[in-house]
């Protein structure tokens, strides 16, 4: 096996257990967190972050999905600023329903402001040193990546991991939402980085070797679009599983028919809801992607405990307007 690669002194890595991101703090005069984790986390989080840098000036969330801006709020509320994508900005500003896909996937984020919009190519500096960001569209239209060119660091958020690539939403980003990630990914290749730092997983030993793996992979969602849809649902259903510690067998498929995404999934690939729902469970339950416990289904993929009382948070759309200014 390769050798882990070297970090740099000024960063530190946490990886984490879903149903959270890997979390980055760089540390400097201007100590910055890359992306917080689940909402049932954020004091997790936020203490991780004072134990190792003491305060945090900022968060730059590579993407808006729940399992990487949960504890964005509450560390707002402690005065850090918050940067983004600027198409993610820009919906959070309107408080589009559709932020954060919070709804339509049925995964809470507490609400929360971006203070500042990242555009392609823009320097940041975060802790003691300067980022390029890197649009990588696909897994969300507002995917950012981040580029450290003396280090040859690349933080790729969920464009890859060391064992996958990040599922696409054909329904909600259109047929082309599979070649525009391969795109991006072939964009992120030619940087050819020394280090991969993914949004989950371990940080890959061969850099290169991820990439051309995680290529084919792309490649193959945008030969096969039903293929993309099922993958997409396999891993919703997935993370729904794991944030509710489970869902009584009984109620699984009532649960999934009235899921939106799942009805976009059905109409993608010409079949009802509730036969999808169906087929859905029972492959799962075939390839030991669920498991049956004590009347629940769970996921069976490792992940950290959910204490359900950090579910309550309202849908974007119910979230309180953004002051002007």
């Amino acid at each position: 096996m390769s050798p882990q690669p070297s970090l740099p002194s000024w960063l530190t890595w946490w990886q984490r257990p879903f149903p959270d991101s890997n979390t980055l703090l760089l540390h400097g005069r201007q100590p910055a967190l890359v992306d917080t984790g689940f909402v049932a986390h954020a004091e997790e989080t936020a203490a991780w972050a004072r134990a190792h840098a003491g305060t945090v000036d900022l968060v730059v969330n590579t993407h808006w999905h729940s399992d990487h801006v949960g504890g964005n709020a509450l560390l707002q509320a402690g005065g850090v600023g918050i940067a983004a994508g600027a198409p993610e900005a820009e919906a959070i500003s309107r408080r589009d329903p559709g932020c954060c896909a919070a709804e339509y996937l049925d995964q809470p984020v507490a609400p929360y402001t971006v203070d500042v919009p990242l555009e392609d190519g823009q320097a940041l500096r975060l802790g003691e040193t300067d980022w390029e960001v890197i649009r990588t569209p696909g897994h969300t239209p507002g995917h950012l990546a981040l580029w450290q060119p003396e280090e040859r660091l690349l933080v790729v958020g969920d464009a890859l991991s060391d064992y996958d690539v990040g599922w696409v939403n054909l329904a909600l980003d259109g047929l082309d939402a599979a070649a525009t990630a391969l795109a991006s990914l072939k964009r992120l290749a030619d940087l050819a980085p020394r280090v991969i730092l993914p949004s989950h997983g371990p940080i890959p030993t061969d850099p290169d070797a991820a990439l051309a793996a995680a290529l084919r992979r792309a490649q193959r969602l945008v030969d096969d679009p039903d293929g993309a849809v099922w993958y997409g649902a396999r891993r919703i259903f997935a993370f729904a599983l794991m944030i509710r510690d489970g869902i009584p067998a009984a109620g699984v498929e009532p649960y999934l028919h009235a899921r939106a995404w799942l009805t976009d999934a059905a109409r993608l690939l010409d079949v009802t809801p509730e036969v999808l729902a169906a087929e859905l469970v029972t492959t799962m339950l075939r390839s030991g992607a669920l498991v049956l416990r004590d009347g629940l289904l769970h996921a069976a993929a490792e992940h950290a405990t959910v204490d359900g009382t950090a579910l309550r948070v309202p849908y974007p759309r119910a979230w309180p307007a953004v002051a002007p200014g």
